[in-house]
């Protein structure tokens, strides 16, 4: 596996016991309800140490909201589809240990060189070729930034933005929780022109405008792409569609040890007995439950057995962000060659970011030679329900950015709304549900999840899977796996003190 270039890495020891569950007398069985990153890599985690698992997804595909299925084009040329463009992030330490269990080299992910960030006035931020070393690196991007000038510097409020200098988890929720990113932002003196590109392509990831994020959540972000990891803001990306590159060989992995994956299956409900669980009516020792918020809620909501009515309370309390569209073009003639192959952007609205597939993944490359085209994939966060609307926005501003795509027929379109993304509003973390549960043998796992460790998104998802699995196996005395994380506190030793010691300095909405 390519190696974190980063020297603090953290390594969180793995809980020690017998290698394989054959020792046991009996194997264990165990259900993981999501077959997506979280629910793949807790599966994972027990079938390596010889545990019997049965991973349940709805979809008939894997990967969850990184997975990708068939579709065909009006000419009916078979295409893969998904729900969009995922970064694979150097500090994604637990997720790329989850890869290399089938691809030892990442081989199957591609580097792309920078993806630069636009705003309204075409100024343009870019993350090629800052320094490695924090903070020197958020320092650099900020001189260079067009819309961060250095007095700007100067006008930070350095008590209020303290926190960031200093992220641990939890401390940093006790701090921030109470305060959404964009009072926070304010309140720090942040210059309003450089949000857009500084700060908005943090908040965007969540799918979550910056006044309904919790600022503790920017914060942790911040500290893993910029003021806590040596890694940068470079990343990778596969370079054939999810199911290919990803899901079906790790699929075809977990099959060779004794997993049994069930796809096109919706799990109804789990009920408790006194030696296990009954998912659906079929026995097991314990259960994963790795989907997402609203199928989360529904087993739960449909399970009453299931933990404590404060447990259940705490699920029910999941939000999810409001609802995002996917759109892409198989165009009839190509972008212009300078495009990026990942462009974000800022005070551009309905338009988040623009990712031209045919840059770096190999089926649309394939299909883009054939028709002397491109394949174009528009994306916009937050953006209501209306795809219609959404649709034809997002059309006029790639034209708009992109003019040679102006009088381009579109060979082939696909728009995908969906609304199943978790929201962290503020407020919301000291009542987020962990990994363990009240009922024993009953454990969480994805990016909705508790975990005390800087992570998130697509790592915090592949964390809890990691944790689900080490804590359903230290139940049973079996050897657990490691995790890895960038520093849970800040890089200087003086304002790391100092923001230990900041408390609330910004009052709570």
């Amino acid at each position: 596996m390519k190696p974190g270039r980063d020297r603090r890495i953290e390594t969180h020891l793995a809980p020690a016991g017998l290698t394989d569950a054959g020792r046991l007398g009996r194997r264990p069985r165990a259900a993981v309800v999501g077959g997506g990153i979280a629910g793949l890599t807790a599966a994972t985690g027990l079938a390596e140490r010889g545990v019997e698992v049965t991973v349940f997804e709805r979809e008939r595909h894997l990967g969850g909201r990184a997975g990708g299925w068939a579709e065909r084009l009006p000419d009916g040329t078979p295409v893969t589809m998904s729900r969009g463009f995922h970064a694979f992030f150097r500090q994604y330490y637990n997720l790329r240990a989850l890869l290399a269990r089938t691809d030892p080299g990442l081989d199957r992910l591609t580097a792309v060189a920078d993806y630069p960030l636009v705003d309204a006035h075409g100024r343009t931020d870019t993350f090629a070729g800052l320094p490695q070393t924090p903070p020197v690196n958020a320092l650099a991007f900020a001189l260079r930034s067009p819309t961060f000038r250095a007095r700007d510097l100067l006008r930070l409020d350095g008590r209020r933005a303290l926190p960031l200098a200093g992220v641990a988890v939890p401390r940093i929720y006790e701090q921030l929780d109470d305060v959404d990113a964009a009072t926070f932002l304010a309140a720090i003196n942040f210059p309003a022109a450089a949000r857009h590109l500084a700060f908005d392509v943090f908040s965007r990831s969540f799918f979550a405008d910056p006044s309904e994020l919790s600022a503790a959540e920017l914060a942790t972000m911040f500290h893993l792409y910029f003021l806590g990891s040596a890694e940068g803001l470079l990343f990778d990306v596969p370079a054939e569609p999810f199911p290919q590159a990803l899901w079906n060989p790790l699929g075809e992995y977990l099959a060779s040890r004794r997993a049994d994956i069930r796809t096109g299956v919706l799990v109804a409900v789990v009920e408790p007995e006194a030696d296990g669980f009954r998912v659906d009516g079929e026995f097991f020792d314990a259960v994963v439950l790795a989907g997402d918020v609203p199928g989360l809620q529904r087993v739960v909501a449909a399970s009453p057995g299931l933990g404590t009515p404060d447990w259940r309370a705490a699920v029910a309390d999941l939000r999810t962000a409001p609802p995002f569209v996917v759109r892409r073009l198989w165009l009839d003639r190509p972008v212009d060659a300078a495009r990026p192959a990942f462009l974000g952007t800022g005070g551009l609205p309905p338009l988040d970011n623009i990712s031209v597939l045919d840059r770096y993944e190999g089926e649309a490359r394939r299909w883009a030679r054939r028709h002397h085209g491109s394949v174009v994939e528009l994306h916009a966060y937050a953006s209501g329900a209306d795809s219609e609307r959404v649709a034809k926005e997002l059309d006029g501003m790639l034209h708009r950015l992109y003019p040679e795509t102006a009088d381009a027929r579109a060979v082939g379109a696909i728009t995908l709304v969906r609304q199943d993304c978790p929201l962290f509003p503020v407020g919301g973390f000291a009542r987020r549900p962990a990994v363990a549960t009240p009922q024993p043998g009953l454990v969480l796992a994805g990016d909705a999840i508790r975990i005390d460790l800087p992570v998130a998104l697509m790592e915090r998802a592949a964390t809890t899977g990691w944790t689900a699995a080490n804590t359903l196996l230290r139940r049973w005395g079996l050897a657990g796996h490691p995790l890895r994380s960038v520093p849970n506190h800040g890089r200087i030793a003086l304002l790391d003190r100092l923001a230990a010691r900041s408390g609330r300095l910004i009052p709570a909405r």
